[in-house]
């Protein structure tokens, strides 16, 4: 996840440049594993769940902890990764491509673009700077609009035009929202817990793979973050039901 410095850079410059031409890269790979779907899917999300939990592990070594400790933090990392991974594969075997894209994986990516620009471009108060110091209220507001505003378009493109004037739909949308902004928080509530281990680790990123993005983790924090939550809720749900 994004968010904005203390000194307010300017919106565009090398750092965007950087951050934009591997984001093309990691969503061209992305989109095509997705939309072969299949054995091909699950092993690009079997790469980068081992490649998260790589990084992990690496910033778990670098607490300074006791064994017992560092093991029962291995042991939740590879519990909240699976857990995250498994929703990912789930989620293209139940939907076609496109739902994925637009429905599951689009509004987190809102989040993140949209706090990115709010964030630099307003700045003001920190959400939690002994966490993140790059994090500010300015930038989960513009996360939860952007996430919103996906969440409607789709509702707009399901709906229709008309039914949204006429006002049939209203709970719909009022829905649509709130499941933006609920993605939203925790998408940045997963964005917190990196930071945190990140900063316990005492390093700036998680590893140094993608340019400008620092590692995959950094990256991911989001996805895995929502994807977990989708886990969660569907897992309590088959067993209720």
């Amino acid at each position: 996840m994004a968010d904005a410095k203390s000194a307010k850079p300017a919106l565009f410059g090398r750092e965007l440049a950087v951050r934009a031409a591997s984001a093309v890269v990691m969503i061209a790979l992305a989109a095509g594993a997705l939309w072969l779907g299949g054995w091909i899917w699950m092993g690009f999300v079997a790469l980068l769940a081992c490649g998260v939990l790589w990084e992990w592990n690496r910033l778990v070594s670098a607490f300074g902890i006791a064994p017992v400790s560092e093991v029962m933090w291995l042991a939740g990392g590879a519990l909240y990764v699976s857990a995250a991974a498994l929703a990912m594969i789930q989620m293209r075997f139940t939907y076609a491509a496109p739902t994925v894209l637009v429905a599951f994986i689009a509004p987190v990516i809102a989040v993140d673009v949209g706090a990115y620009f709010a964030g630099r471009a307003i700045g003001g108060p920190k959400i939690a700077p002994k966490i993140s110091p790059s994090k500010t209220w300015a930038g989960l507001g513009g996360g939860a609009f952007a996430a919103a505003l996906v969440c409607l378009i789709i509702e707009w493109a399901d709906i229709g035009p008309g039914a949204v004037a006429a006002g049939a739909s209203l709970g719909a949308i009022a829905l649509a929202i709130g499941t933006g902004a609920c993605i939203a928080v925790i998408a940045q509530a997963g964005d917190f817990f990196e930071s945190s281990m990140k900063r316990r680790a005492g390093v700036k990123d998680s590893s140094r793979l993608i340019p400008g993005h620092g590692g995959l983790f950094d990256r991911l924090d989001g996805f895995l973050a929502v994807f977990f939550v989708l886990f969660v809720v569907d897992a309590f749900g088959k067993l209720l039901g």
